[in-house]
């Protein structure tokens, strides 16, 4: 043990320093101490980390959820009155095909041609299309059998005869099944 003594002007103050031995067996129990309790933390650091990923992945995919649902409510937003109307369009297609039918211009006159075009251009602007359905092998995914018939041909059994009310799309969605005639 080494000892020191300072002495100050005045006052006499005593400082005794005492060199104590250090034990080979109390250092490595410290730093054992300390790497156990270094690696917990750092494991509860990872642990918090990736819940926090996890949590932050989670939060962004429900936004990117929530943004598609909003874009697509606002696509169809207009289905169910778009609905409503076809079959307002369905009777100007039919008087357009009996005038053309019988040539009388009285039965679709003039101004019924500017509101039926005008009609189909509105729909067309709000993305509804009518689906072609005439001559195309009948898919029951888009179609709605109504009747079959024998086919005016050997090509056109399974094929689609006759429409008898359009199917329509409203942003690539089937909001109206096509009502069709087969050929079997």
């Amino acid at each position: 043990m080494s000892s020191e003594e300072h002495k100050m002007s005045g006052n006499e103050i005593e400082i005794e320093h005492i060199d104590s031995p250090s034990t080979p067996e109390s250092q490595p129990q410290n730093t054992e101490n300390k790497t156990d309790s270094q690696e917990k933390l750092e494991a509860e650091l990872a642990e918090q980390k990736d819940k926090y990923l996890r949590l932050f992945a989670e939060f962004d995919n429900y936004k990117k959820r929530t943004t598609r649902e909003r874009i697509e409510l606002i696509k169809t937003a207009a289905q169910d009155f778009v609905q409503i109307i076809l079959p307002v369009l369905d009777d100007f297609d039919r008087a357009q095909k009996l005038a053309e039918e019988q040539k009388n211009d009285l039965i679709f006159p003039e101004g019924m041609k500017l509101m039926h075009h005008k009609l189909i251009g509105i729909m067309k602007n709000s993305g509804v299309e009518a689906m072609q359905s005439n001559g195309l092998p009948f898919d029951p995914n888009i179609h709605e059998a109504i009747t079959e018939i024998p086919a005016p041909s050997e090509e056109m059994k399974g094929k689609i005869v006759d429409t008898v009310e359009k199917g329509y799309y409203m942003h690539d969605k089937i909001i109206r099944f096509a009502k069709v005639v087969v050929g079997k």
